[in-house]
């Protein structure tokens, strides 16, 4: 097995068991991460969120698969299932994950989902019928890196 496909494995591995901090110690100090949610997070931002989000991340329960790398990228697919904090509703989130590497770390990691479909299960009604709208989706972006925000303060990661 390829060294990256190893540290891809261990890092899933470390979400599985809510390990955040070795989620956060896979990533070079100058990682980039991007998802639909969280778009262009920089250095410790990165590792931040996944501290946070496994802290959050009531009944979570993650799956992976089809994990493939090389010395320059690698890919993943996962599966998570969740209760969203802001509305106790259970969520079921299908991601592909796209990764670069330096110096043995994630270098760069862009998770793809859709949205729209994951804001219907997040918020029920008004993500189901608006979640397709930008206004709607700017809004859950704007609300997820105030919060970010907020558990790094709390935390004083800087």
């Amino acid at each position: 097995m390829h060294p990256n496909e190893e540290l891809i494995q261990k890092f899933y591995t470390a979400f599985q068991s809510k390990d955040g901090s070795t989620m956060a110690t896979s990533y070079h100090s100058d990682a980039e991460f991007s998802d639909p949610v969280f778009k262009n997070l920089k250095g410790k931002e990165v590792g931040a969120m996944w501290l946070m989000l496994v802290e959050r991340g009531q009944n979570l329960t993650v799956r992976f698969q089809n994990v493939k790398a090389d010395d320059q990228k690698g890919s993943a697919d996962w599966e998570a299932d969740y209760s969203f904090s802001k509305t106790g509703r259970m969520v079921y989130n299908k991601i592909h994950a796209e990764f670069t590497f330096q110096d043995g770390k994630i270098k760069t990691h862009k998770d793809s989902f859709n949205l729209w479909k994951w804001a219907g299960m997040a918020l029920g009604n008004p993500g189901t019928f608006l979640g397709w709208l930008p206004s709607l989706q700017s809004k859950i972006r704007k609300e997820a890196v105030t919060g970010l925000q907020m558990y790094m303060k709390r935390k004083k990661i800087s």
